[in-house]
C-alpha cells in the first residue's frame, strides 16, 4: 500500500471515525510518555496498581484538557502556531496531574522529576505527531512546477505558505532586492539576492517566477521585469494591493504580468476636488455604460457618491452586467446613490430628454460610440448615426432637460483621420463646439486619448489569446505604433478634464511615450516563457505574422490638430485650441448628411465628411460591406444586359 493510498484513505474517514482515531493514538502516546519517563528515573519495579493510578488519572485530565484545547476538533492539515501553544497547556496540566498523583502514591519515583520527564516526551509525542501527520497529509505532487517567489515581503511570504499548501506550484527561492532581507527564511525557503536568480532558476530547473511586489510602484516593477525578460521563464504577478485590500482578489490568484507595466508610468494621484466637482450631490448619466470606458466612469462616478447615477446601455446584457456590479459595489462601500439601469440608444433624442429631466441630471459622460476601425469603415452608415447623430441628439436632448456639463469621449483617430470612424468623432466633436456658441448654460466638453489597456478591441486580450493558442501573434505592420493608456486612468482624467470645463474645450491626455506594436507582441511572448520564431531562431516557440495595414488603419496616431496646446493645473491634462465650424456653417453640413444617411448614399456620406472634416484623407476605397455587394450585383446586371443585346446582321 502505497503513502498516497494510505492518505486518502484517512482523509476519506467520517469525522467521527478520525476522532477516535487520534484519542487511541493519544492514549498509547501518553501511556508510553509515562512508561519513558518512569524507566528513566528509577530501575526499580512499580507496582501495577501504582502505574494503573498514575495512567488513569493523567488520562482522564489529558483527554479532558485536549478536548478543551480544540485537538479533536481541529483540522490537523491546516494547524499553525497554536498547535504549540495548546500543547503545551495539555502537556503542563498532565504534568501537574501525575505528579500529584506521584506524590500521594508509592510509586517510588520524585513526583517533580516524574512530571518534568513525563511532560517532556508526552509534549514531544503531541506536538510530533500532529506536525507528522500534517507533513504526512498535505504531501503534494512531486512533480509540481518549480517556481521562484520575487519579494520577500508579507505577500511573498503568504504567497509561499499558499502555493506550498496547493497542488500546481512548489516554490523552491525567494528572491528580494533588500539586502536586509537576504539571508532569511520566508516559509523555510532561503531569501537570495536578485543576481543569483539566473543561477537559482538553472540550478532547480525553475520554469516560472512569481512576483509578489503588490504595492510597488509602476516603474520599479518595469525595472524588474525587463531584468527578467531574458531569462526564458514565464513570469506572472499576483494582484494590486488595492485589489487585495478590497477583497477583489487574493494574494494566490497568478495573472500574467499586466501590460501597464510595461509602460512603467504610475499614474499620477487624482486632485479629489476635481473628482468631486460635477458629481458629488448630483444627478449622472453615462451612456454607454456597459462599455470599457463608460463601465469604468460609473465605477469612479459612483465613488464621488453621486445623488443619482444613470447607467444608459443600448446592450441588455451590457446593461444588466454592469447593474449588477455597481449596486453590488455600492452595497459593499455604503453608498446610497439612487442607481438607475435604462436601456436606449443616445440617438433616440426624445428618449433621452425624457430621461434627463426625469432624472435631474446634471452631469453627462457620453461614451456610447461606435470605435472599432474595420467594422466602422464596413458599416458607413451605421457609423455615422451612432457617432454624428447620437452626439447631435444627445446634445440637444441636454440642453433642453438643462444639463450643465456635457463631457464627450472622443479618440485620437479624430485628428487627421484616414477612416471613417476617426472622421465621425471629429464630426461629433464640431458638432459640440458649434453647439457650445448657441448654448451658454450647458457647457460641451471632448477629452481626446489613445487606446486603452484591455479594452474591446484592444491588441492585447488578442495578443495574449493567440499566444496561449501556440502562434501566430497577428501584427499588422513591423512599424505600427500606439498610444496606450489604462482604463482606470483613462476614466479618472475624463473626470478631471470635464471639471475643468469652461465651454467647447478640446482636452487632451498626456498618453506617455507610444508603443511599437512589434515590440509589445515580442515582450508578452518572452513574459510568458516563450521564445520568437523568426529568422534568428527558427526554433522558437511563436512566430509573429505580419499582416499588412487593414483598411483606412494609420501607422500612427496624434492627439492634436496643430501645436497650440496649452497646460491645465493638472500635469496629465492639456487643452488644445483648434479650429472649428460655426453653428451656421455646420447646420447645413449636418442636414445633408442626414439626407444622405435617410437614401443610403455611401458616396455622399463620405464627401460630406471629406467636406467638413479638416485633414481627413481616406486611404482607401468605400469598403461598406452592403455597398460593395450592390455594387458587385449592378456589375453583374451591366454585363448580363450587355451579353443580352441583339447582334447587328452583317
Amino acid at each position: 500500500m502505497d503513502e498516497k493510498t494510505v492518505r486518502n484513505g484517512i482523509l476519506s474517514l467520517p469525522r467521527s471515525a478520525k476522532q477516535a482515531l487520534m484519542l487511541g493514538a493519544d492514549t498509547v502516546g501518553l501511556v508510553a510518555s509515562i512508561l519513558l519517563a518512569t524507566w528513566l528515573l528509577t530501575s526499580a519495579a512499580i507496582s501495577f496498581s501504582a502505574l494503573a493510578m498514575l495512567i488513569g488519572a493523567t488520562l482522564v485530565v489529558s483527554v479532558m484538557s485536549a478536548r478543551l484545547e480544540g485537538f479533536y476538533h481541529s483540522i490537523v492539515r491546516y494547524v499553525g502556531m497554536d498547535l504549540a501553544v495548546s500543547g503545551v497547556k495539555v502537556a503542563l496540566l498532565s504534568a501537574i496531574t501525575i505528579g500529584l498523583v506521584a506524590k500521594f502514591t508509592a510509586v517510588g519515583v520524585h513526583p517533580v522529576k516524574l512530571a518534568v520527564s513525563f511532560s517532556g516526551f508526552f509534549l514531544l509525542y503531541l506536538l510530533g505527531s500532529r506536525y507528522a501527520a500534517q507533513y504526512l497529509l498535505n504531501r503534494r505532487n512531486p512533480e509540481r512546477e518549480r517556481v521562484i517567489i520575487y519579494g520577500a515581503g508579507e505577500a511573498g511570504a503568504r504567497l509561499v505558505l499558499s502555493l506550498q499548501d496547493g497542488d500546481s506550484f512548489l516554490p523552491v527561492a525567494v528572491v528580494d532586492d533588500k539586502t536586509m532581507l537576504q539571508g532569511n527564511r520566508v516559509g523555510g525557503i532561503l531569501v537570495h539576492s536578485r543576481q543569483n536568480i539566473e543561477k537559482l532558476i538553472e540550478k532547480f530547473d525553475v520554469t516560472r517566477v512569481l512576483l509578489a511586489l503588490p504595492s510597488a510602484s509602476r516603474r520599479r516593477r518595469l525595472t524588474i521585469i525587463s531584468s527578467l525578460e531574458k531569462l526564458n521563464v514565464h513570469i506572472q504577478t499576483i494582484p494590486d494591493l488595492n485589489h487585495l485590500v478590497s477583497g477583489k482578489a487574493r494574494v494566490n490568484d497568478l495573472r500574467d504580468v499586466d501590460v501597464a507595466d510595461l509602460l512603467g508610468r504610475d499614474p499620477v494621484p487624482p486632485d479629489s476636488k476635481l473628482l468631486r466637482k460635477s458629481v458629488t450631490g448630483k444627478s449622472v448619466m453615462v451612456t454607454g455604460a456597459g462599455g470599457s470606458i463608460g463601465s469604468e466612469l460609473c465605477r469612479h462616478v459612483l465613488r464621488q457618491n453621486p445623488k443619482t447615477l444613470v447607467l444608459f446601455e443600448i446592450s441588455e446584457v451590457a446593461l444588466y452586467t454592469i447593474e449588477k456590479e455597481i449596486r453590488k459595489l455600492a452595497k459593499k462601500h455604503d453608498i446610497e446613490s439612487e442607481i438607475v439601469g435604462l436601456l436606449g440608444s443616445a440617438h433616440h433624442q426624445d428618449r433621452v430628454q425624457e430621461i434627463m429631466v426625469s432624472f435631474e441630471i446634471k452631469t453627462v459622460y457620453h461614451a456610447a460610440a461606435y470605435k472599432h476601425v474595420p467594422v466602422v469603415e464596413q458599416n458607413i452608415l451605421e457609423g455615422v448615426h451612432n457617432n454624428i447623430f447620437g452626439t447631435l441628439h444627445l446634445a440637444r436632448a441636454a440642453v433642453q432637460a438643462g444639463v450643465e456639463t456635457f463631457v464627450l469621449i472622443s479618440t485620437d483617430k479624430a485628428v487627421s483621420p484616414t477612416n471613417v470612424m476617426g472622421a465621425t468623432k471629429r464630426f461629433s466633436e464640431l458638432v459640440l463646439q458649434a453647439m457650445q456658441d448657441q448654448h451658454e448654460n450647458c457647457c460641451f466638453c471632448m477629452v481626446r486619448f489613445g487606446n486603452v489597456l484591455e479594452s474591446s478591441g484592444s491588441v492585447v486580450p488578442l495578443f495574449r489569446e493567440q499566444i496561449r493558442a501556440g502562434g501566430p501573434v497577428t501584427v499588422t505592420h513591423r512599424d505600427i505604433i500606439r498610444f496606450f493608456m489604462t482604463i482606470p486612468e483613462a476614466a479618472q482624467l475624463v473626470i478631471q478634464a470635464g471639471a475643468m470645463a469652461r465651454g467647447g474645450d478640446v482636452f487632451v491626455l498626456d498618453m506617455g511615450e507610444p508603443v511599437k506594436i512589434q515590440d509589445l507582441a515580442r515582450r508578452m511572448i518572452r513574459l510568458m516563457g516563450l521564445t520568437v520564431r523568426d529568422d534568428e531562431n527558427p526554433d522558437g516557440d511563436i512566430e509573429i505574422e505580419y499582416t499588412g495595414l487593414r483598411p483606412a488603419e494609420k501607422l500612427y496616431e496624434e492627439l492634436m490638430i496643430g501645436t497650440d496646446v496649452s497646460g491645465t493645473s493638472h500635469p496629465r491634462i492639456m487643452r488644445a485650441n483648434e479650429e472649428y465650424i460655426e453653428s451656421a456653417a455646420l447646420l447645413p453640413l449636418i442636414e445633408q448628411l442626414m439626407q444622405c444617411s435617410r437614401s443610403l448614399d455611401r458616396d455622399c456620406v463620405r464627401q460630406v465628411l471629406l467636406d467638413s472634416v479638416s485633414g481627413y484623407k481616406p486611404t482607401n476605397g468605400i469598403d461598406d460591406l452592403v455597398w460593395v455587394r450592390n455594387r458587385a450585383i449592378r456589375q453583374v446586371e451591366e454585363s448580363e444586359k450587355v451579353v443580352s443585346l441583339p447582334q447587328r446582321s452583317a
